[in-house]
């Protein structure tokens, strides 16, 4: 993207683009909010006029944004500053935060490994031991960059664990880096690979791996579009520049592509995508080098998986004429969906599969709660996996020849605990337990279904402490995504612990858009049936206050990147239903996000604003930068993103800020706080994550009228 202001819009149907003149915002309120400059940019799309005033803003390498960023940054903090039990809760934060977490372990050759995080490292440090052995470090993360920003974002090891390949981001950034090591004495065997994005790495024996990436974009890597996604192999001891050309490229573009090596190093699988939802799958029989590149699934209609092979047969999870999933064989000579042959069919609820030891996982989601089924590989099943309790299991994976596998669970009052399961007797024992100073017999979580304005029953969760009195006046966060086929699954905080234990109420919604009940649930809350996820999210809002947990004085809203613009829309919406949003790293305007990075690969969930007047007249209805209106008033709302996001350009939220700031009409203060070297949010250092969870519950309380913590 160029230094200048763009004059010319890339949507097309857009006839002209002017620049008249510069204008300051004129604020109605008491607070003080820096002068961000309107040009008069606009821009005709089906004939319709749309004005950009703050399009500049999408210019994130101009000196005039990041002064921008600085004062708008200052406002801020000057203005959480005043808040008086700010640094409690950060104290309170870090306090609870200050536990060792222990992932679960995987063998890789001769080694288990592991992460651990002593409690406040700024990231988990890679771990290994042998067997009765005491632990080593093998990678530290927190000693790739001065300031814990630089994150390892990935790891992959041969089958016979002497060579590994790691990923590493930096500031949080999608753009990944690759350095190839000797796991024996852990030195680097040759150049570092770069520009490698949306990419694992998968071995090929000894000799090399595949990855996927984009092209150099022509402007800024944060925010210009990336679109044609490519599948390389890495040969290694030769140069990058050298990397064969699997799959894309000028013969098949497409936006996403993912080349995986089974375990039994037979095949490759190849993913490609032209959106999130919806995908074409390809098979290679690496032992049959001549046999070429082979279609399971030649459209984009549905989403089809390999999760194991046999021999000549592939074991596939798949939502064809199942839209809850369903386990299928093929054979690798006879590959057409006409000839696949269920091994678990669909139920009633979702599926997913996961292989360990020989054996098939089948995890359904009953309500947003897990249920686990061993099976083999002709379908017969073994045996219930009996958990804990309510909530999420996840687990279950490993190599074929595992005897022993591990799982954890929790639930949103449970912190994670991680168990031993022993693949052939199904006896279970806990393998880590986390020493954290949360009191889980304090607290209550219950599910409840709430009826949206169409009827339809949504699922919610409410969790609080016990003896709550549900007078309406509990300062209440409430939090959704609905989006990608995403289920929100019960999962431990501590952010969210924190917040109960000063006495609020915390509530997740499983909204449409979600995964949560299968293909049909995603699809009603995607493209002209978007705004049902909205309406679930109001209607969540209202059977809170109907039922006294809350009122609209001492309720947040909140939820992150196509959660922010669950948040945006609903609180330009129903400005008086709520008394905080908190919108973060948000897709806020819909009329241009398919422009930037992989934006336009979210159009299955989305449509786009070029497809027909009928959805760019839908988008531009909810859009939260062109619904901000002047005379209303919005919410206390507290902007979050990252200055370094290349996946949701922080440009949205500059301009809905700066929406916000000009046509507020009350005093409820509309601010941005934005972080510094950050991304969409993978690989922050522990220390940012507590300052902005802390930064946004002050706020959130202090808009409440909270004065002081009990």
């Amino acid at each position: 993207m160029k230094k200048t202001i763009i004059l010319l819009s890339t949507i097309a149907f857009c006839a002209c683009t002017t620049q008249k003149k510069v204008v300051n915002n004129n604020v109605n309120n008491s607070m003080k909010y820096p002068k961000t400059k309107k040009v008069e940019v606009e821009y005709t799309h089906f004939g319709e006029t749309v004005k950009d005033p703050y399009r500049w803003l999408e210019d994130d390498r101009s000196q005039e944004t990041a002064e921008w960023v600085k004062e708008q940054n200052k406002i801020t903090y000057d203005y959480l500053n005043k808040i008086p039990f700010r640094q409690k809760i950060k104290d309170q934060l870090k306090e609870m935060w200050d536990y060792e977490k222990i992932s679960v372990p995987r063998e890789h050759g001769d080694w288990i490994y592991f992460y651990k995080n002593d409690g406040l490292q700024a990231q988990s440090v890679l771990y290994r031991k042998k067997e009765g052995g005491e632990p080593e470090v093998f990678l530290d993360p927190n000693k790739f960059s001065d300031d814990g920003t630089t994150s390892l974002a990935g790891i992959s090891f041969t089958k016979d664990g002497s060579l590994a390949a790691y990923q590493i981001s930096e500031g949080g950034s999608d753009w990944r880096k690759v350095i190839i090591i000797d796991t024996e004495n852990k030195k680097q065997v040759e150049d570092t690979l770069v520009d490698v994005k949306f990419s694992g790495l998968s071995w090929k024996g000894n000799d090399g791996f595949y990855y996927s990436s984009y092209d150099k974009p022509k402007g800024s890597e944060l925010s210009a579009k990336t679109n044609q996604h490519k599948l390389y192999f890495h040969k290694l001891g030769t140069p990058q520049k050298e990397d064969e050309l699997i799959f894309g490229g000028e013969k098949t573009p497409r936006r996403y592509i993912g080349g995986d090596i089974t375990e039994d190093q037979r095949y490759l699988i190849i993913s490609a995508a032209q959106s999130t939802s919806g995908q074409e799958l390809y098979v290679q029989d690496l032992q049959n080098p001549d046999s070429g590149i082979k279609s399971i699934v030649n459209n984009f209609d549905t989403d089809t998986n390999v999760v194991d092979s046999k021999g000549d047969t592939l074991y596939l999870i798949t939502n064809y004429k199942a839209p809850n999933n369903r386990l299928v064989k093929t054979d690798i000579n006879n590959l057409s969906p006409d000839n696949w042959i269920d091994v678990i069919p669909e139920t009633e609820n979702v599926l997913s599969v996961s292989t360990v030891g020989g054996f098939l996982f089948a995890h359904y989601l009953q309500d947003a709660n897990t249920q686990v089924y061993q099976y083999n590989h002709d379908g017969r099943r073994i045996r219930k996996i009996e958990l804990p309790g309510l909530g999420t299991a996840s687990g279950f994976s490993g190599k074929e020849e595992d005897k022993e596998t591990y799982f954890t669970f929790t639930n949103y009052i449970t912190p994670g605990t991680t168990y031993k399961y022993d693949v052939i007797s199904g006896d279970v024992e806990v393998y880590q337990k986390p020493e954290i100073k949360f009191d889980e017999t304090k607290y209550t979580s219950e599910q409840i279904f709430y009826t949206s304005k169409d009827g339809t029953k949504i699922p919610m969760t409410i969790f609080y402490k016990k003896g709550l009195e549900k007078n309406g006046k509990n300062p209440t966060i409430l939090y959704g995504y609905g989006g990608f086929n995403i289920s929100l699954t019960p999962s431990f905080s501590v952010a969210r612990a924190v917040w109960i234990e000063n006495g609020g109420v915390f509530a997740v919604a499983n909204l449409r858009g979600g995964g949560e009940y299968g293909k049909e649930w995603h699809d009603a809350g995607t493209k002209l049936h978007k705004k049902n996820v909205f309406n679930d999210f109001i209607a969540a809002a209202e059977y809170l206050q109907n039922n006294k947990y809350t009122s609209p004085e001492y309720l947040a809203i909140d939820g992150r990147s196509n959660g922010g613009l669950l948040v945006g829309a609903t609180e330009t919406m129903r400005p008086n239903l709520f008394k905080v949003a908190l919108p973060g790293v948000g897709v806020l305007d819909m009329l241009r996000y398919h422009t930037f990075t992989a934006g336009a690969g979210w159009a299955y969930d989305y449509g786009t604003a070029e497809d027909n007047k009928e959805m760019f007249e839908y988008l531009k209805s909810y859009s939260p930068v062109h619904n901000v209106k002047k005379g209303v008033c919005y919410p206390a709302t507290l902007v979050l993103t990252g200055d370094h996001d290349d996946r949701v350009v922080p440009a949205h939220s500059f301009k809905f800020i700066s929406e916000l700031q000009a046509k507020q009409s009350c005093d409820n203060p509309v601010l941005i706080r934005i972080d510094i070297n950050a991304g969409h949010g993978a690989g922050r250092s522990t220390d940012q994550v507590i300052q902005e969870y802390g930064d946004a519950q002050a706020f959130a309380l202090y808009e409440m009228g909270i004065r002081e913590l009990k």
